[in-house]
């Protein structure tokens, strides 16, 4: 679920979930309004629904309400949402409930609004508090134009009301990219990254696809102590892209993270990969934290990351082979570079190698890191994913040629017989 988050001047915050009216009441009385949900109701207070009907800007419950556009996320939908700023001596007192209900009307389907709530609990506050609490929620959307109706009240039926239209709209560039939502669908943020994977109708093929993903879970920012969510979405997001990908059928994962010098998971030879286990995985990293004897090893982090490479290289098997190997992840910035020496004792590659490098500055950092030189010997491809065409375009791109690479050893094959 999406969540909610209030900041102070001394640095409290708290959360609490949004969630989705479907056919459970509130209170008092309700009146059943068309939602989301298999019967297509929720039930709301008259006076709430009175104040989202009016449309008029209300300040009863002082606060400014600040809409965000819609942008697109690596994930392939919109993310839409707003921030509410309330003076901090309008919540002074015993611990008080701010509910804020909000509907998004679709401009192609005024029919069929979705309601979204959100509750967030108010711990005691000094009478002479100052400054301001902070809250945020987000939405989902498809592709098109929507009209928002948004309202928040506390325990006194105190009222701050607001009003906007949202625009989600791909640029020329995005045209050819396949969102993960459909146009004109509003759904809740969803708070959990590492769900279970819907099931893919796969293209049938004998046999299936098989890729290995060697992918470094690490911040953009090599020497930050923890692992931000927008690059773990990210992340996540490019795992998902190949993992929705209908011509492959087997997947190989291998999660490490260089700071640490470690695997963190492993999925071999598997019809789909394991998200859930993924994150449960990731939990274990500890990025601030390096062992002692590692700080003796000067170059530990290049000795690892050979080692990595050549096991996962030359590990193919008659029973399974790989068509491909995809490294992903933040640039790996080393003092040495794995060297050509250690290269040479993978032997022949017969799979193309790729290297989808998540990069939202490159101009920063414009240098070849250690895996795009080794990617380079092995005569691989590299792709800088900065925005969400990059991330789409480098999927489909990765896979024609792949498909291309094992038509070719099939007819080389064929022609030798």
């Amino acid at each position: 679920m999406g969540k909610t988050s209030c900041f102070f001047p001394n640095r409290l915050m708290w959360r609490a979930s949004a969630i989705v009216l479907l056919t459970s009441g509130l209170m008092r009385a309700q009146t059943p309004l068309r939602g989301e949900g298999p019967h297509g109701t929720v039930n709301i207070f008259n006076t709430d629904l009175a104040v989202l009907e009016a449309g008029d800007i209300r300040k009863d419950l002082p606060c400014t309400v600040t809409p965000s556009k819609p942008v697109l996320g690596f994930d392939l939908r919109f993310h839409a949402g707003y921030e509410v700023n309330v003076p901090l001596k309008e919540l002074a007192g015993s611990e008080n409930l701010l509910t804020i209900l909000f509907r998004v009307t679709p401009a192609n389907r005024k029919e069929q609004p979705i309601y979204l709530t959100q509750r967030v609990r108010v711990p005691q506050i000094e009478e002479d508090a100052k400054g301001d609490a902070y809250l945020q929620g987000a939405f989902d959307l498809g592709e098109g134009g929507y009209h928002v109706d948004w309202l928040m009240r506390d325990r006194s039926e105190r009222v701050c009301s607001f009003y906007w239209d949202s625009q989600a709209e791909l640029t020329d560039k995005d045209r050819q990219i396949g969102l993960n939502i459909l146009p004109d669908t509003v759904q809740r943020a969803e708070g959990e990254q590492f769900k279970e994977e819907p099931p893919i109708q796969r293209v049938p093929s004998d046999p299936p696809l098989n890729v290995k993903v060697l992918i470094n879970f690490a911040p953009q920012d090599s020497l930050s102590a923890t692992l931000q969510p927008l690059d773990t979405s990210a992340l996540v997001s490019i795992l998902r892209g190949i993992s929705r990908e209908p011509r492959i059928g087997k997947f190989s994962l291998i999660a490490f993270n260089m700071q640490e010098q470690r695997v963190v998971y492993r999925q071999e030879g598997a019809d789909r990969i394991d998200f859930p286990a993924l994150g449960n995985a990731l939990n274990s990293l500890n990025l601030g934290t390096v062992e002692l004897q590692k700080l003796g090893d000067k170059h530990g982090d290049t000795n690892f990351l050979a080692n990595l490479i050549k096991r996962e290289l030359a590990s193919d098997s008659a029973q399974v082979h790989t068509d491909a190997l995809i490294f992903a992840g933040p640039k790996v910035m080393l003092d040495s570079n794995v060297s050509p020496d250690a290269l040479k004792q993978v032997g022949d590659v017969d799979f193309p190698v790729f290297y989808m490098n998540y990069n939202l500055n490159p101009q920063a950092v414009p240098w070849k890191d250690a895996i795009s030189h080794t990617v380079k010997y092995f005569r691989g491809y590299e792709y800088t994913i900065t925005r969400p065409r990059d991330l789409w375009f480098a999927v489909s791109d990765l896979v024609s040629r792949i498909i291309k690479s094992r038509n070719a050893k099939l007819a080389s094959s064929i022609s030798s017989k």
